[in-house]
């Protein structure tokens, strides 16, 4: 992960991450591709990131305003492998669930999730 970005979230938190407490840049580059895509087409408008101990999460947004529509997340130490990477709605209950970041959002019809 870029160090900068690193710094920047160290400093809003007001403590140190570990290491590994955070998207990996190849993990952050697939997310904001389909962002990119997703507000492009209009369906989402916003993002915010969310993190703690257990996991780090990128809930998107259709309007500022409302709550997220959806979380893409990462958990740190998963019970389960396919645990590791989830798509959660506004009220945390996953849709789907993979242990690899790209199958969890290969092919995925955002409108029917």
């Amino acid at each position: 992960m870029n160090n900068n970005l690193r710094l920047i979230i160290n400093n809003v938190n007001n403590k140190k991450l570990e290491e590994n407490h955070f998207f990996e840049k190849e993990e952050l580059k697939v997310i904001l591709n389909l962002y990119a895509k997703m507000v492009s087409e209009g369906s989402w408008k916003d993002y915010g990131l969310s993190i703690s101990s257990k996991q780090v999460g990128f809930s998107v947004f259709k309007n500022a305003t409302e709550n997220a529509l959806y979380k893409i997340c990462k958990n740190f130490k998963p019970k389960n492998k396919n645990l590791k990477y989830l798509i959660t709605d506004t009220n945390g209950k996953i849709l789907k669930n993979s242990y690899e970041l790209g199958l969890l959002l290969k092919n995925i019809n955002w409108k029917k999730i």
